[in-house]
């Protein structure tokens, strides 16, 4: 099947600007051809199925690099999702990823989840059960006894079992590893604290990438932190430069040696921010409907939110765009699926245009999770994940937020 998709604008993910009365073919899976639309209406196949989006702008689909399918993202906390059994967890994931899809995502990495929830969740897909984004999935995250997610149960201790806790992921279908190297939110972890020595982290790298497996840690402390980065760790998640204390501080020598070691980082900033609750009271501003409660909460929230962004900018004086990625860390707390948009606006507010946020999404996260021959781009060869937005998300990031059409494997599904 061939099918011919117009489009006032394309956004390729090559550049950060759209070109305009663009369109796509798409053979089967795979772009067969970009250019003018006049041309590749001209030079389509007999019997090709034209779809005209119309005044929106075409782009590669979203790819969102942290996620956790398994949790609902309404409130609760960890002990309440947990207290899920997996079956819930199964469906809550199912849920999710329609979300997720919906909002023009079409790739997401799945950061992870209790026992074999994840690969379940993959598997579904992967037999048409269930329709989500395509799936990177890491299984259950490594930790220390008692650590971060320590309720997934893949605690390691030391160097040898955490060789073992690897093998053993990979060999049950992991695409990446992920290792929890502070604490977080689990009770009783201390986020601004390491939770595993370069050497425990080392270990992770080194039968990771023996495996051909690329490597993720949360890291919250800044003495995690350089930890992973003295460890070989690709991709650093959160980077929020904690200390003991539970504040931010930022060191720009280690800023320099991330950037020096080429490490990816995915920054989460929706996470930090609780930016989901901040859209909605300023909302309620804009229409009149704010009470005084609500005013403080917003401005304690904004001047939370501040702090976090600025930790950023000053990041970004030392670490290029390019190694930037976003990620939700959808499903945590009130963080609900379906907007990764958000962390793109707050990608704008910290330095990014529009147009750089927007690659930030697509090549460049294709890149950091080794994906990019595949996708990640509007080129011939690729896999066509496309999306669709109203306007033109290079030049207003709010764009992103109006979905006009998905795509998937050349397929649309909304």
């Amino acid at each position: 099947m061939t099918t011919l998709i117009r489009a006032a604008r394309l956004a390729d993910g090559l550049s950060t600007s759209s070109k305009a009365n663009q369109a796509v073919l798409v053979t089967e899976d795979r772009i067969q051809a970009v250019g003018s639309a006049e041309e590749i209406t001209q030079n389509a196949p007999p019997g090709t199925e034209t779809v005209d989006l119309g005044d929106a702008t075409l782009t590669p689909g979203l790819i969102d690099g942290h996620t956790h399918l398994s949790l609902a993202g309404d409130g609760r906390d960890y002990a309440q999702m947990f207290s899920e059994t997996d079956e819930m967890m199964v469906l809550t994931g199912a849920r999710n990823l329609q979300l997720h899809l919906a909002a023009g995502i079409t790739t997401l990495r799945e950061h992870g989840a209790r026992n074999k929830v994840g690969f379940i969740l993959k598997e579904g897909i992967a037999r048409s059960y269930i329709a989500g984004p395509r799936m990177q999935v890491s299984g259950r995250p490594i930790t220390c006894s008692g650590g971060h997610f320590h309720m997934c149960n893949e605690e390691a201790d030391g160097p040898n079992e955490i060789r073992r806790s690897v093998r053993r992921l990979v060999h049950e279908g992991a695409d990446y590893l992920k290792i929890m190297a502070s604490g977080g939110g689990t009770s009783n972890t201390i986020p601004g604290r390491a939770s595993y020595s370069v050497d425990e982290l080392h270990a992770a790298v080194h039968e990771a990438h023996h495996f051909h497996k690329l490597t993720a840690a949360h890291c919250r402390a800044k003495e995690s932190m350089q930890r992973a980065v003295e460890a070989g760790i690709d991709l650093i998640e959160h980077a929020e430069f904690l200390d003991p204390d539970n504040e931010m501080r930022f060191d720009p020598d280690l800023a320099d040696k991330m950037a020096e070691c080429g490490t990816w980082i995915s920054p989460t900033l929706q996470a930090w921010t609780k930016y989901g609750r901040i859209v909605e009271l300023q909302g309620q501003r804009t229409t009149g409907f704010l009470n005084k409660k609500e005013q403080a909460e917003l401005q304690a929230l904004e001047s939370r939110a501040e702090t976090r962004l600025e930790v950023m900018r000053r990041m970004l004086d030392h670490c290029k765009m390019e190694r930037i990625v976003p990620g939700t860390d959808s499903g945590v707390g009130s963080l609900a699926f379906g907007h990764l948009d958000y962390d793109l606006r707050l990608l704008v507010q910290v330095g990014f245009t529009p147009g750089e946020a927007l690659l930030s999404a697509t090549s460049i996260s294709a890149a950091a999770l080794g994906l990019e021959q595949e996708i990640g781009t509007i080129e011939v060869g690729k896999i066509a994940d496309l999306a669709a937005f109203k306007g033109d998300p290079t030049e207003d990031v709010l764009a992103l937020s109006e979905v006009v059409a998905v795509f998937q494997s050349g397929v649309r599904v909304l």
